[in-house]
């Protein structure tokens, strides 16, 4: 058996409420051609991957500035939002307040779906963060809360700072060559109903650069970026936001719906 029970589905539920996201959204991390970006984003929204993730530190703000571009394609409603703020922003209200209303301008939209503190700041205590995160919805500035880069202990002090918003996301690098948030972190998660979005899924295109997954890949004639993908995905909680700005490869993205791997093959993975 695999170390966790095998999720079926391909929508999943967004923390504890009654929203549910698609299982592979796109992220947009280091663009480089704005317009076949747009492009592609605008493509995944329409194919329903339809979970975009963004951040002001980006291409310092033009990556929010093209995923407004697909707002203007596709309609605001089409898009869940995420965008991610700098951990300094969240050293007092008003800041994290100017930050997040800067954010939203660049994506020219009026909220954002989620908001997230980037990673844990250093020198802020993980009660403030939470608290001034708290107020940007409290204000409306975005329908729900979330962290990235919170572990273990972290994500723990997180979870219980949270007084009037739940934590629906935690954000982190997750991968099948890349387990280590298995040991503690996606338990935490699965247990207190905290969706994982896994960001670096296809670890720069190393998954097809190893022979396992080349192999499993064969059995079930897909790539094996899709069983990359099917991998994390099979997983309770857990979404993937890989990225790219080729339509194609999005469609590639999408394939890694509608099936899922064996027990068998989930272990011979696991052992990666």
């Amino acid at each position: 058996m695999s170390k966790f029970p095998l999720d079926y589905s391909d929508k999943k539920p967004l923390g504890n409420t009654n929203e549910h996201l698609p299982a592979i959204g796109i992220g947009t991390w280091n663009i480089r051609n704005p317009s076949y970006a747009v492009e592609a984003l605008t493509y995944a929204v329409e194919i329903g991957l339809n979970m975009i993730d963004t951040a002001e530190m980006y291409q310092n703000g033009k990556a929010e500035e093209i995923v407004g571009l697909v707002v203007k394609k596709v309609g605001r409603d089409e898009i869940f939002i995420t965008t991610k703020l700098l951990p300094e922003r969240f050293s007092d209200d008003k800041n994290a307040t100017r930050a997040a209303k800067a954010s939203l301008k660049r994506l020219g939209i009026r909220y954002a779906d989620l908001i997230l503190v980037h990673w844990p700041a250093s020198g802020i205590p993980v009660g403030t963060q939470i608290k001034s995160l708290e107020v940007l919805a409290n204000m409306g500035l975005t329908r729900y809360i979330g962290v990235s880069n919170f572990e273990g202990q972290t994500l723990r002090e997180a979870l219980t700072s949270a007084k009037k918003h739940e934590i629906v996301v935690d954000q982190v690098k997750y991968s099948v060559l890349d387990k280590r948030i298995e040991d503690d972190t996606l338990r935490i998660c699965i247990e207190n109903k905290i969706t994982v979005q896994a960001y670096t899924p296809l670890e720069k295109g190393n998954v097809l650069r190893n022979e396992v997954i080349i192999d499993v890949a064969k059995k079930y004639d897909k790539t094996g970026i899709q069983v990359a993908l099917n991998y994390l995905i099979s997983r309770p909680m857990v979404t993937a936001i890989p990225k790219s700005e080729s339509k194609e490869r999005i469609k590639e993205f999408s394939g890694a719906l509608g099936w899922r791997l064996s027990q068998e093959d989930l272990k011979t993975l696991e052992a990666l």
